[in-house]
C-alpha cells in the first residue's frame, strides 16, 4: 500500500488551449480523489478506473477507495495490458466497459498502470463520445517520466508500434513514488531508459548526476529504486516531467521541436515491432535506438567516441542490454519507411551532437544504418 501523503509538488504542463498539473508526492494516490476534484469534477460524476491484475492488486482498492471518498461513482475495469495487448479489441473493452456504466460527456476515465495501459485508456477517452476527460495515474517508471505526459495516446498496428492513435490530453497527471517500490526491476531498468534520454536530449547536468550516481554503485548503478534511492529518484522524476512538460507546451502534437522526444525510438520500434511485441520492453528497445543512434552520430561526424562510450556506460549501468538483435537489413529498411515520423519518403532521425543536444536529420545513409546495426548485434 502506498505511504501517507507528504506535501505534493507541481509541475505544469503550459499548453495554451489544455493545461494541466502533473503533481507528485509520496502517497500522493491516497490523494487521487481530492485531486481530481480540485480539477472542477462534481461529486457523483461517474468514473471508470482502467488497470491491469497486478496493479489492481496493489494500487486498485487504495484508489477506488480515495474516489469514493471524494464522492465520485466510481468502479473498476481491470485489462490484460502486455504490449502485445495493446490492440482496438482491447480498447474495444473499454468502450464496453463505458457504455455499460453509462459513462456521459462530463464523465472520467483514471488511467492507473503503465504506459500501455496509459495509453489504451487515453485512446478509449479521446474516441468515447468523440472525448471525455482522463487522468493519468502511471505506476512505472518509464510511464511517470514519459508516457503519462504529452496526451499521445493509441495502439500498435501490425506493421508498426502506435500507428492508431490521437493526442488527447489528461487533466491531471499524479505521481506516487512509492509505487515503484512494487514495480519488477526489469520494468524499473526499462524506464531509466527515458530518464537517460532526456540527459542526452536536453539536460547534462541530470546526464552527469546519474554518472555520479552509477559510479558510487559500481554493482547495481541505476538498476533498481532501491539503489537510486529516494532523494535522486524524485529529483529524476520532477526534472524528467519537466523537461516533457517544456517539450509538450512548445509543440503539442509534434509539428517540430518534440520530435526530439523520440531519441532512441526510431530504431527501437523496429526492435519491437520485427522481434515481436513484449519481446523487448519498450524501454529496452529505446535503450538499444539510442546506441544505434549514437554510432550513428559516429558515422557521420555529430559527436565523438568518447561522447558515445559514456552513454553506452549509462546503458550498461541501468542493466538495460548492449546488444541488437540479428535482423535482416531489408525488413530494418522496409519497417523504417513505416514509421510516423517519415516526412516525403524520407525517415527522420533524431541524432545527437553531445550531450545535452541533439539534432534532427533525415539524409542518414540505408548503408550506415545497416553497418550500424549489424556491429551492434555483434
Amino acid at each position: 500500500m502506498p505511504t501517507p501523503s507528504t506535501a505534493l509538488r507541481t509541475i505544469e504542463v503550459a499548453l495554451s488551449a489544455n493545461p494541466y498539473p502533473v503533481v507528485f508526492g509520496r502517497g500522493a494516490l491516497a490523494q487521487l480523489g481530492e485531486q481530481v476534484a480540485a480539477r472542477g469534477f462534481n461529486a457523483g460524476t461517474k468514473v471508470l478506473v482502467v488497470t491491469n491484475p497486478v496493479v489492481s492488486e496493489y494500487y486498485g482498492a487504495a484508489a477506488l477507495a480515495s474516489l469514493k471518498r471524494a464522492g465520485f461513482d466510481a468502479n473498476v475495469l481491470v485489462i490484460e495490458a502486455g504490449e502485445d495487448q495493446k490492440t482496438q479489441a482491447t480498447v474495444a473493452l473499454i468502450h464496453d466497459a463505458a457504455f455499460e456504466r453509462k459513462l456521459e460527456r462530463g464523465s472520467l476515465i483514471v488511467a492507473l498502470g503503465g504506459g500501455v495501459v496509459g495509453d489504451m485508456a487515453g485512446f478509449a477517452a479521446a474516441t468515447w463520445l468523440r472525448g471525455i476527460a482522463v487522468v493519468q495515474v502511471p505506476t512505472t517508471l518509464l510511464a511517470m517520466v514519459d508516457a503519462a505526459i504529452g496526451g499521445k495516446t493509441g495502439v500498435n498496428h501490425p506493421g508498426g508500434k502506435n500507428l492508431i492513435g490521437a493526442f488527447h490530453q489528461p487533466r491531471l497527471v499524479l505521481i506516487d513514488p512509492t509505487v515503484l517500490a512494487s514495480l519488477p526491476e526489469r520494468e524499473f531498468r526499462a524506464g531509466m531508459a527515458e530518464v537517460i534520454k532526456y540527459g542526452v536530449i536536453g539536460d547534462a547536468p541530470l546526464f552527469a548526476e546519474l554518472e555520479a550516481a552509477a559510479a558510487r554503485d559500481p554493482h547495481s548503478g541505476l538498476a533498481s529504486e532501491a539503489t537510486l534511492g529516494p532523494e535522486l529518484l524524485q529529483r529524476v522524476l520532477e526534472r524528467s516531467a519537466a523537461a516533457k512538460a517544456r517539450v509538450v507546451a512548445a509543440d503539442e502534437r509534434e509539428g517540430g521541436l518534440r520530435a526530439i522526444l523520440n531519441y532512441g525510438h526510431t530504431l527501437g520500434h523496429v526492435v519491437e515491432t520485427l522481434c515481436g511485441y513484449g519481446t523487448y520492453l519498450h524501454g529496452e528497445a529505446v535503450g538499444l535506438g539510442m546506441l544505434a543512434a549514437g554510432e550513428i552520430a559516429c558515422a557521420m561526424t555529430l559527436w565523438g567516441v568518447g561522447e558515445q562510450r559514456r552513454q553506452r556506460a549509462l546503458v550498461r549501468a541501468a542493466g538495460l542490454p548492449l546488444t541488437m538483435p540479428n535482423l535482416e537489413p531489408a525488413a530494418v529498411l522496409e519497417c523504417l519507411q513505416g514509421d510516423k515520423k517519415v516526412r516525403d519518403g524520407k525517415v527522420r532521425f533524431v541524432l545527437p551532437t553531445g550531450i545535452g543536444s541533439v539534432v534532427i536529420r533525415d539524409d542518414v545513409e540505408a548503408a550506415t544504418i545497416t553497418e550500424v546495426m549489424a556491429q551492434l548485434s555483434r
